[in-house]
């Protein structure tokens, strides 16, 4: 920094003189039409020329004859240095420097004044000026000065855009790495649903011919039970021996005769309950891996949400939780079945686990309108705190104790809906229940569709 007109400079050599501002590196990337724009403030014509003049060379370079005048011209257009006089008529050159710093903080300058005063040089620099020159000053030395003063702004402009670029790529990269997680996630999660479905559908199978065997047989077991019945009440109306009534008496009464006739009806009604029961359960086992729906077919919702209740029958038959269905009239929509199936049991199993063993009610919506419909499942558990809801349908999140959720269920959840072109938005307050409200179009193929 040159202090003094006697402090001694540099020969004019090509490297430190005009030539060296050439040199200024400007990444491609990065580069901006006012890098090389310098504005020279001085009240003396003459300086101001010839400071311009010389500058003008390799620069591009205006010229303001007042501080105001230089603030009018740095409002309209950017600059990337400005070269000062520091005592100037009205606005003096550290007011002019405090406004540029703050207006236009990436703006280089360089304060010059005729005064050698020391502490005019300390209150510029701590006011963020990056020289100070005094006049007569030389060209050579002010062209170095320049050149470093740019080189110095290009330097800190680009490592704070670098800075900001790296963190936008970072977050990026963390998005990326997020949903990759939960891509793996889903993919796990389907193939364990898939072998779910494939030994819930072999189970189906192994069951359906026995079970087909005993619900068939049941009624045909109380017509054969009623003739038989029959026959014997026929042979109590006949007139026997006092002998033979005594002796057969005694054989009823051995057998417990009458409470064995009253009892058979009992029995033979609960054998028809439980074959109808294990041919709901196979149904149900059935509509819910529908292994035979790889592709998407139409599917009517409300069957598949009250085919996937019935299977969650250990979290609803306890008697604590009330299901409200409020269906509405919809049409069959285009899906895969199987994956959401798998969104309604997540959604259900989430339910009952928020109300647990105490009373509480599940309310199920559905409605139509136009071309979506949308399904909504209402709890009266303990509800989300607000702090936990923008992580919901993150991999991996639970607020579930260990053991109890792997925070994949609704993750998985979100991907299945988002493929089928729908949403899946969550309303929550801590105590006061959770609602999930699904939106899906009725025709996925069209939704899903790139070129639609």
């Amino acid at each position: 920094m040159q202090l003094t007109s006697e402090t001694p400079r540099p020969a004019p050599e090509a490297s430190y003189a005009m030539p060296l501002v050439n040199q200024l590196s400007i990444d491609p990337e990065y580069a901006e039409e006012h890098d090389r724009r310098i504005l020279v403030v001085d009240d003396d014509d003459a300086v101001r020329n010839l400071f311009s003049s010389y500058l003008n060379e390799t620069y591009t370079c205006e010229t303001a004859g007042n501080a105001q005048e230089a603030l009018e011209i740095l409002a309209r257009q950017p600059f990337a240095f400005v070269l000062s006089d520091i005592q100037m008529p009205g606005l003096g050159g550290i007011e002019l420097l405090r406004k540029i710093i703050e207006r236009y903080p990436e703006t280089a300058v360089i304060m010059i004044s005729g005064v050698d005063r020391t502490q005019r040089v300390v209150d510029a620099i701590r006011v963020g000026a990056y020289d100070y020159l005094l006049k007569p000053c030389e060209l050579d030395v002010l062209s170095a000065s320049v050149h470093r003063a740019l080189e110095r702004r290009l330097l800190l402009r680009n490592a704070s855009r670098y800075k900001r670029d790296l963190e936008i790529r970072n977050t990026e990269l963390a998005r990326q790495q997020a949903e990759l997680q939960r891509l793996q996630a889903q993919i796990i999660q389907n193939e364990k649903m898939a072998s779910l479905g494939l030994m819930a559908a072999g189970v189906a199978h192994e069951i359906n011919n026995p079970a087909g065997f005993i619900y068939s047989n049941v009624d045909l077991l109380r017509k054969h039970v009623a003739d038989l019945e029959s026959c014997l009440s026929e042979f109590d109306q006949l007139a026997l021996p006092d002998d033979l009534v005594a002796q057969v008496r005694n054989i009823k009464d051995k057998v417990d005769y009458e409470n064995l006739v009253n009892d058979l009806d009992s029995i033979l009604a609960d054998c028809s309950l439980g074959a109808e029961r294990i041919r709901d359960v196979i149904k149900n086992l059935r509509l819910f891996s529908r292994l035979d729906e790889a592709e998407i077919k139409r599917v009517d919702l409300n069957e598949s949400i009250d085919a996937t209740l019935r299977l969650l029958s250990i979290y609803y038959k306890a008697g604590n939780i009330k299901v409200e269905r409020d269906y509405g009239d919809l049409p069959p929509i285009n899906c895969y079945a199987a994956q959401l199936n798998q969104v309604w049991m997540n959604l259900l199993v989430n339910a009952a686990q928020a109300i647990g063993k105490e009373p509480g009610e599940v309310r199920i919506t559905t409605r139509c309108a136009g071309a979506t419909v949308t399904i909504s499942f209402a709890d009266s558990g303990k509800g989300i705190p607000a702090q936990h809801l923008k992580q919901v349908f993150d991999p991996f999140f639970t607020t579930k104790p260990i053991g109890e959720g792997t925070g994949l269920g609704l993750s998985i959840s979100h991907g299945i809906v988002e493929q089928h072109g729908g949403t899946i938005r969550v309303e929550s307050n801590a105590g006061s229940g959770t609602i999930f409200t699904i939106t899906l179009p009725v025709d996925t193929e069209e939704a899903t569709n790139p070129e639609n």
